[in-house]
C-alpha cells in the first residue's frame, strides 16, 4: 500500500462519516479498490479483507471459483501478520473498479450489510484492537478463516461460514466493535467444526463403499 496520503474527497474521519457514506460514494464516483481501501487508513486492512471475502460469504455454491478472493485475503493477512501498518496492494488489483455490472451490485449488498452493521453496533472496547498484538491475532485469524473456505469442498456452500466469520470480524474492526468480532469469531469456529464433522462422515462413507 502506497504511503501517500488518502483522497481528501474519501477520507472518513475528515467528515465524521460512517463507514457506508464512503463506500456509497466511491460506487458514485467509480473509485477503484485501491483508492477505496487507501482511503480507510489504517482499517483498509478490514475493508480489503470485507470486499475479498464478502462473496465466498455469500450464501452459495461457488464451485471453487472464490478460491482466488480467499488465497488473497490470506496473502494480504500476512502483511498484518509481520507488522505493515497500511496495506500494500499487487499493482492488477490497484485498478480494479467497484462500479459497473455484477461488481456493483456486489459492493451494493456490502453496503446494505455495512448499514445494517451500523445501525446496530457502537464502540466496545475498541482499546483492543488497538494493540501490535492484536493486528498479529487478526491476521492469524483471518489466515484461518481462509483456509478453512478454500479448503470447503467444492459446491457444498462450507466456505460461507468460515468466510462469513471474516467479514464480521473485519466489520467489527472497522467499527471498533468488539462484539461484531466476538461473533465472527464463533461463526468462523462453526463453519469449521461443520466442515471436520460432514468431512469425517464423508470419510466413513467411503470407506464403507470399499
Amino acid at each position: 500500500m502506497s504511503t501517500s496520503a488518502a483522497p481528501a474527497d474519501l477520507q472518513p474521519g475528515a467528515h465524521d462519516e460512517p463507514a457506508s457514506a464512503v463506500l456509497e460514494r466511491a460506487l458514485k464516483e467509480g473509485t477503484t479498490l485501491y483508492r477505496l481501501v487507501e482511503a480507510f487508513g489504517e482499517k483498509g486492512f478490514a475493508v480489503a479483507f470485507i470486499v475479498l471475502l464478502g462473496v465466498p460469504a455469500l450464501p452459495l455454491p461457488t464451485g471453487g471459483a472464490t478460491h482466488v478472493f480467499e488465497a488473497m485475503a490470506a496473502l494480504l493477512a500476512l502483511e498484518l501478520i509481520v507488522g505493515r501498518e497500511t496495506l500494500w496492494l499487487p499493482r492488477r488489483w490497484r485498478d480494479v473498479q467497484l462500479g459497473g455490472g455484477n461488481r456493483e451490485r456486489f459492493v451494493r449488498g456490502l453496503l446494505r450489510l455495512m448499514r445494517a452493521a451500523e445501525r446496530i453496533s457502537r464502540p466496545r472496547l475498541r482499546w483492543l484492537f488497538r494493540p501490535r498484538l492484536a493486528s498479529v491475532a487478526y491476521g492469524l485469524f483471518v489466515v484461518a478463516g481462509c483456509a478453512a473456505a478454500f479448503l470447503a469442498p467444492p459446491f457444498t456452500g462450507l466456505d460461507t461460514l468460515p468466510a462469513l466469520g471474516v467479514v464480521l470480524v473485519s466489520l467489527g474492526v472497522l467499527l471498533d466493535d468488539v462484539a461484531f468480532a466476538i461473533v465472527g469469531s464463533l461463526v468462523t469456529a462453526a463453519g469449521v467444526a461443520l466442515e471436520l464433522t460432514l468431512g469425517a462422515k464423508l470419510v466413513d462413507v467411503v470407506k464403507n463403499l470399499f
